[in-house]
């Protein structure tokens, strides 16, 4: 079967920018439907591909999660580049944490956080993400079930350190949660990982800025911009953005 890797994707419409971010073993189909919904309205949106995502769960294992963090930083420069003076950020999951921290390194004019962790899962359980996106994309390859399995135990023997450097971001990232000046959006799944429940509640309380909300969605789980309520995240998130300042400085 013909592999067709998934691409970054731009939508130009007005000068309100947003750059969005998805999580780890995601890609930017995860925000896709939530930039459409942006850009009908007249935003500008922006998703970059990650390094090492769509491709195979071997060579995500071999990457840096500091390669990911870049190429957050370069979907920022872009706009910045194509004239957009103000950009607000939103991210899903990993990418919440890449929104977070885009906003103590860089001048955002809001910031949406999804489920995002700000302390990282056991290196056991973020291995087992991979396991999971290994079969995926080995079943979709259109390999034999016994080829899927014997690949994917294969994984156990490969070295896992850039998962530990992962937490080590992340962790990073939750330390430094003071520094965001930015009005932020905290938006939490009811039903996903009571680690995910916990970071929601943490990030909310400990911005600063007053110009901040959280929200529970009580029927979704991790990916809210794909969960049964993602028409109610997107309205929020417009809300949202319609009511930051998007005046020049």
């Amino acid at each position: 079967m013909k592999m067709i890797p998934p691409q970054p994707f731009t939508y130009e419409a007005g000068p309100r920018a947003v750059l969005l971010l998805h999580g780890f073993t995601g890609n930017p189909a995860d925000v896709r439907k939530l930039g459409r919904y942006l850009h009908a309205r007249g935003y500008t949106c922006h998703a970059p591909l990650y390094a090492g995502h769509g491709g195979s769960a071997e060579e995500l294992l071999e990457l840096s999660p500091y390669g990911w963090w870049r190429d957050a930083e370069i979907g920022y420069r872009l706009l910045r580049a194509k004239g957009y003076e103000r950009i607000a950020v939103a991210g899903v999951s990993l990418g919440g944490v890449f929104a977070l921290q885009l906003g103590m390194e860089y001048p955002v004019t809001g910031i949406v956080s999804m489920c995002a962790p700000i302390r990282g899962k056991s290196a056991d359980e973020l291995f087992e993400r991979i396991r999971i996106y290994a079969r995926q994309y080995k079943t979709f390859e259109g390999k034999s079930p016994e080829a899927v399995q014997s690949e994917t135990e294969a994984l156990n023997d490969l070295p896992r350190r850039q998962l530990d450097v992962l937490q080590q971001l992340i962790a990073r990232t939750g330390e430094r949660l003071q520094e965001i000046e930015a009005p932020t959006a905290v938006m939490q799944g009811g039903l996903d990982h009571p680690l995910y429940l916990d970071s929601a509640a943490a990030i909310y309380e400990r911005i600063p800025n007053p110009h901040k909300s959280y929200k529970v969605y009580p029927e979704s789980g991790h990916i809210l911009t794909l969960g049964p309520e993602q028409e109610q995240v997107f309205a929020d998130v417009h809300h949202f953005l319609e009511g930051l300042d998007w005046a020049d400085r």
